[in-house]
């Protein structure tokens, strides 16, 4: 296989460790009023992501930076024609995790329910934007190839907002925020734990039908793909573990419904990323003509060459710290183990 598909596939897989590991915590922060009743409720929950959150969104950089010099065409053009919606969800970033230092800086009510809003704010409307421009990769949108090279945007904010990417959307953010109860309950113990599980249960039906109604619309769309079989494939697997996910909640069993959880999140994306190949943006102008392709998007072979050795030796290390920092923050968090004078 040439290093062109080699990266398309690198890249899904970096966007999937991002969408499972900040998934849950953008689901904790959606979460937060929810499953909380009191100050130290909050500040239990989010303390189960308090070590964690940062180091999550590192992926989110390295596979930004891994775009950007492995296809740099597609980089520029998705992240001019996508530029509102990407401006956006990076507030939304900088705010929660503001808000993640202040909440404790201030002794008021007002000044913590103020903080806890954005907690909320800047947690929703990430993995809802991502959702909607994950979709609106698939589903098609205005780009022209020029004829001097290059493809250009010719949309705007609102030609992202269709039906088709606002249920994409949606259902990435209904995900994330079962995903981030499971969490909750497999990180607490006592009363929150058993409100973030009952919870888990009546939020993981809404989400499986939302999730089935966009990934049936899916298939649909690609009926004509190439790769149709395994976008079927793919989005039974995604189906299949989010209803186990919902069994296993049900059942009181926390860390198969994570793991379910994360395959559930691992096979959608990979549906999406199958529904794409093979190009990185599909074109409703002419798509025969238009369509940006993965091949006509990507670096030189040497700049491939070179990346390719470095991810080698950096992805190792890489995974060896984000596991040793799990390792040691495993603990479940209780209300006793929150210390009066911290957040």
């Amino acid at each position: 296989m040439e290093l062109q598909y080699i990266w398309f596939f690198i890249v899904g897989v970096l966007l999937v460790g991002y969408l499972v590991l900040d998934g849950f915590d953008f689901g904790v922060g959606i979460s937060l009023p929810f499953v909380s009743k009191d100050d130290t409720d909050r500040r239990v929950v989010i303390n189960t992501i308090g070590p964690i959150w940062d180091l999550n969104e590192t992926w989110l950089i390295v596979a930004g930076a891994c775009l950007f010099a492995a296809f740099p065409e597609w980089y520029a053009t998705m992240f001019s024609g996508f530029y509102l919606a990407l401006l956006l969800i990076l507030v939304a970033l900088i705010l929660r995790g503001v808000s993640f230092e202040y909440r404790h800086q201030g002794k008021s009510e007002q000044w913590k329910a103020w903080f806890d809003r954005f907690i909320f704010i800047g947690s929703a409307l990430p993995p809802l934007l991502w959702g909607t421009a994950f979709a609106n990769l698939i589903h098609g949108v205005p780009l022209e190839r020029l004829e001097n090279g290059g493809w250009i945007f010719t949309g705007n904010l609102f030609t992202l907002l269709n039906p088709y990417s606002l249920l994409g959307g949606i259902t990435i953010m209904m995900l994330c925020f079962v995903h981030g109860l499971v969490f909750i309950s497999l990180k607490t113990d006592g009363d929150i734990r058993e409100r973030a599980r009952a919870l888990a249960v009546k939020v993981g039906l809404v989400t499986i039908v939302i999730a089935a109604a966009f990934l049936i619309w899916t298939i649909i769309e690609h009926l004509g793909s190439d790769t149709i079989v395994f976008v079927v494939v793919l989005a039974a697997l995604a189906a299949v573990a989010l209803i186990g996910a919902w069994l296993a909640n049900f059942k009181g069993r926390e860390g198969w419904a994570f793991t379910l959880h994360v395959l559930t999140m691992t096979f959608a994306l990979l549906t999406v990323f199958m529904a794409l190949f093979p190009n990185v943006m599909i074109s409703s102008i002419d798509p025969a003509v238009n369509n940006m392709t993965i091949t006509g998007a990507s670096s030189s072979q040497m700049t491939l060459e070179f990346m390719t050795w470095v991810a080698i030796c950096a992805l190792p290390l890489v995974l060896a710290y984000q596991t040793w920092t799990y390792w040691i923050f495993r603990k479940r968090i209780t209300r006793a183990s929150i210390p009066v004078a911290a957040h």
